[in-house]
């Protein structure tokens, strides 16, 4: 990998992490029009540990209080009933779906998903879906309403991300809509809830991206480390961008993009412009 590549990617990262439009999809497709290799799924996994680091930073006051109210929870009753100490065991529950997925298929995620049929297929068809849930969902529920088994939906939802194209905020946020959560509201989860699933991923991933053996470039230590400072701090502007735009738009500026980067993509292999592999 080259210096060059490893800094583009990193900003890539970092403003696509945040944004219900795949950091993954855009990591594969920046590599396959701008480089000779693609960086891989384990390149992906470790800088989104840079955007998880500004994810934790932003919400670390929530995060604190979240965690002080679950502990708290444990051993007061009296204390159960509050949002934070739900809240608390709703993130935990809504990581298992992906950490089970993610182990599952691990050998699949960083082969035969990264094909670019598949990532344009997953841009388009979750793009159109992040659209009907805009459409349909009333928006009105707030963290008051939030149950078990709404983090338990969105958690599945984020296991979808696994596949490049879908969207890890993407996937949640929509499915947040379906059920009728406030787009803020589904955002913030949304964010919480990639912590443990990020950082765990990343820290499985650092063996894999080192060594040669494994699809893609390969970068040095040095150049890993640049990559995920660069996504930690253009994560950081993405989230607060998103945050304040979900607060007062909708979802249809992402969708539009979503859909014409998808048709684009199709093009370009269709015309051998792009390899599907």
């Amino acid at each position: 990998m080259t210096w060059f590549e490893a800094i583009v990617l990193g900003v890539v990262q970092g403003l696509t992490e945040m944004l219900p439009i795949s950091s993954s999809a855009h990591l594969r497709l920046t590599s396959a029009l701008f480089f000779e290799e693609d960086a891989g799924a384990s390149f992906t996994a470790v800088t989104q540990l840079g955007t998880e680091t500004a994810v934790l930073l932003y919400f670390w006051k929530d995060i604190v209080r979240i965690l002080v109210a679950w502990w708290k929870g444990l051993w007061d009753k009296e204390l159960r009933g509050e949002t934070d100490y739900r809240l608390g065991w709703y993130v935990i529950i809504g990581t298992l779906p992906i950490v089970f997925f993610g182990l599952l298929f691990k050998d699949a995620i960083r082969d035969g998903a990264r094909n670019l049929w598949l990532v344009s297929f997953s841009l388009i068809f979750f793009g159109l879906l992040l659209a009907l849930a805009e459409l349909v969902g009333k928006k009105t529920r707030t963290w008051d309403d939030f149950r078990l088994k709404d983090g338990l939906i969105l958690g599945f939802a984020q296991a979808g991300a696994l596949i490049p194209g879908v969207s890890r905020s993407g996937g949640t946020i929509t499915a947040g809509l379906f059920i009728g959560l406030d787009r803020s509201v589904a955002a913030r989860y949304s964010f919480l809830l990639a912590i443990p699933a990020v950082f765990g991923a990343g820290i499985l991933s650092l063996g894999d991206v080192f060594d040669p053996a494994t699809e893609g470039s390969v970068p040095s230590g040095a150049q890993m480390l640049v990559a995920t400072i660069i996504a930690f701090f253009v994560g950081l502007a993405a989230v607060h961008w998103m945050l304040k735009w979900v607060a007062k738009h909708s979802v249809f500026i992402f969708v539009w993009y979503r859909c014409i980067l998808g048709v684009a993509v199709v093009i370009m292999l269709e015309t051998g412009y792009l390899a599907a592999t």
